[in-house]
């Protein structure tokens, strides 16, 4: 397999696979001929996946970055702050060469609107970049949803055989669109409406609630965090009031801020601050340190909803 033809910098295939030998083979092939152009390079994909290459490449694999895609990517909103955009910047000369896979058998049906959405905003987060992403698909696993928005997020499609085709559905910006979508209120939900003067009240609500529903140690200064920023960008840019709501799911302690605001920029809290640039981190750290971030955004306002488990 050689990288995709392109006259663009950035290069963002999909490979679709169906074996473990077309998974190997594919991906041992795209990293050797990174190690051939002497790209700097790094593989993040789940932990059995991760294996797999590092057997198949064997002595090659020195000096590639392995990455736990379960563990680095939990929250799909973190993989392009912390994970790609991480290892790229800290090579900014020459052409960079990554493996991501964030879409797995094992994501909830929860977790996919974000995974889905992740997978179209690389194609923004690296515009003109020389940076190459190959994301596997497990085409004998996933459903075909899933494979028909891969097709949708990804210029070119690569085949087990290793045959490339120019995808044409490429529109990613209709798959960001597709799941901005309104998040179902939880009747069961406490509830707590706060303006500027109400702040320390609401955060001490939050983490009262989420002791109650189960969250300690690290995970409720997680939970603390992430409302302290939520809660203050609705203040500083959501109208100057917010709802908060809190409730257990499956598991999680799922906490929702409501307000007036809008995000206009489909890459909020997912663009690494610039050197020396003030503020505007708040988004991003909820992503960092939450599982996962679903985000609603429309004429009449916003929501963020985060999950955190037990």
């Amino acid at each position: 397999m050689s990288t995709v033809t392109t006259h663009e910098a950035f290069v963002h295939p999909a490979l679709f696979y169906r074996t473990e030998q077309e998974y190997i083979q594919q991906t041992a092939s795209f990293l050797r001929e990174g190690l051939a152009n002497g790209e700097p390079m790094a593989v993040a994909v789940p932990g059995p996946n991760l294996e797999l290459i590092k057997a198949a490449l064997g002595a090659d694999a020195e000096g590639i970055t392995f990455l736990d895609m379960t563990e680095a990517g939990r929250n799909p909103g973190r993989i392009i702050p912390k994970v790609l955009r991480g290892f790229a910047d800290a090579h900014p000369e020459g052409r960079v060469r990554i493996i991501g896979e964030p879409i797995w058998a094992g994501r909830s049906e929860v977790e996919y609107p974000a995974c889905a959405q992740h997978e179209a905003l690389i194609n923004a987060a690296f515009e003109g970049r020389a940076v190459t992403i190959l994301c596997p698909y497990d085409e004998s696993r996933l459903d075909a949803d899933v494979l028909a928005d891969a097709r949708i997020t990804h210029p070119t499609v690569i085949s087990g055989d290793g045959r490339q085709t120019v995808s044409d559905v490429y529109d990613w910006e209709a798959v960001v669109a597709r799941y901005n979508e309104p998040l179902p209120a939880v009747p069961d939900a406490a509830v707590f409406s706060f303006g500027e003067k109400e702040l320390p009240a609401v955060r001490l609500f939050a983490v009262d609630e989420a002791m109650r529903l189960g969250l300690a140690g690290e995970r409720l200064l997680d939970a603390e965090l992430a409302v302290s920023e939520l809660t203050t960008n609705s203040v500083v840019h959501g109208g100057g009031r917010g709802t908060l709501a809190i409730w257990s799911q499956a598991g999680q302690v799922v906490v929702e801020v409501r307000d007036a605001g809008r995000l206009a920029d489909p890459l909020a809290g997912r663009r690494p601050p610039e050197r020396g640039q003030i503020g505007g981190r708040g988004l991003m750290l909820v992503h960092y340190v939450t599982d996962l971030v679903r985000v609603h955004t429309g004429e009449d306002g916003s929501a963020v909803r985060f999950y955190l488990g037990l």
